[in-house]
């Protein structure tokens, strides 16, 4: 493997299916632009004559679309930009922490993340689509779900307040997990 030499930037996205590191090499002399996600190579191209633009591609298990802008600041500086579905990085992940809650266990030594699209009610873990059973219960819905040999169930109840809306919780094993700030 060639060192990185020009390695300009360095993001990392946390989509439902885990967190996603991006690293773009952008070669001012030589006009090279290198896109890696996740150490994999997936934009090459060698000699452009253009040293602003644009690369897009995607990231993650649902191929969300991910553009890296390349503007000139002042004489040779340039600056990068990650957008992520047409946002800026930051808005993308304020967006996202509106429409999904995330936690982080532990459970027998393994360490796993679960999230949850309160859109759509899919659960992730660790990358994986889970296969979830949803019931009604007398204060609001439980989606249930298995991580292993453990019993989980995500509770959705009803805040009583109109701006709070509904409170998700994730209990394993009868234990209320915390949620994760990312």
């Amino acid at each position: 493997v060639e060192k990185m030499t020009d390695l300009v930037a360095v993001w990392e996205v946390a989509l439902s299916d885990g967190v996603h590191k991006i690293e773009f090499e952008h070669g001012t002399t030589s006009g090279k632009r290198v896109v890696y996600v996740d150490g994999k190579e997936e934009i090459r191209k060698e000699w452009m004559f253009k040293l602003v633009g644009k690369e897009t591609f995607t990231v993650g298990a649902a191929k969300t679309k991910a553009t890296i802008n390349i503007d000139a600041v002042s004489g040779f500086a340039y600056e990068y930009t990650l957008e992520i579905n047409g946002k800026s990085l930051k808005k993308y992940m304020e967006n996202r922490s509106k429409t999904t809650n995330t936690w982080v266990l532990s459970l027998g030594g393994t360490d796993y993340r679960v999230v949850l699209e309160k859109d759509t009610m899919d659960v992730w873990c660790n990358g994986q689509k889970m296969e979830t059973a949803g019931e009604f219960v007398e204060d609001g819905t439980e989606t249930h779900f298995s991580v292993g040999d453990h019993s989980c169930c995500i509770k959705a109840v009803s805040s009583g307040k109109r701006k709070e809306g509904i409170i998700h919780t994730l209990i394993v094993n009868d234990r209320e997990i915390p949620e994760a700030v990312e």
